[in-house]
């Protein structure tokens, strides 16, 4: 079975360290590891171990404000061994020049970062699918 999962959530100005109110692209590295955590307890039964990127593309800028959403899923499963997917999109968009308060939700998410990774679940934290 292929586990899939997603984390949506707001960027804030904490998370912001650049001027401009650009986010750290590490946040989006950060989301992913999340995901993959979720991805592992759904599969194993256990938050297993982030192995490495095998490639990370950043491909637009996130701002304070902005609204990402994050996904995953295991594409591949060894014995020990999680392949996954991740990409983030920015979903809404803060618009000061209307009102502080004021957001769009984009028609078409902007993908903003994709990776691809490996995990780990050593044999003997493994308790579901054994």
């Amino acid at each position: 079975m292929c586990q899939k999962a997603m984390i949506r959530v707001r960027m804030s100005s904490h998370d912001a360290h650049y001027g401009g109110n650009l986010v750290d692209g590490a946040k989006m590295l950060q989301l992913f590891g999340d995901v993959a955590t979720e991805l592992l307890i759904r599969e194993d039964g256990d938050e297993g171990l982030f192995r490495a990127y095998d490639n990370v593309e950043f491909l637009a800028p996130v701002y304070a404000g902005d609204y990402i959403e994050a996904t995953g899923e295991i594409v591949s499963s060894g014995n020990t061994s999680r392949k996954m997917l991740f990409t983030a999109s920015k979903v809404i968009i803060p618009r000061p020049d209307i009102s502080p308060s004021a957001a769009d939700i984009l028609n078409e998410p902007i993908l903003v970062c994709k990776a691809s990774g490996t995990c780990v679940t050593p044999k003997d934290c493994q308790r579901i699918n054994k």
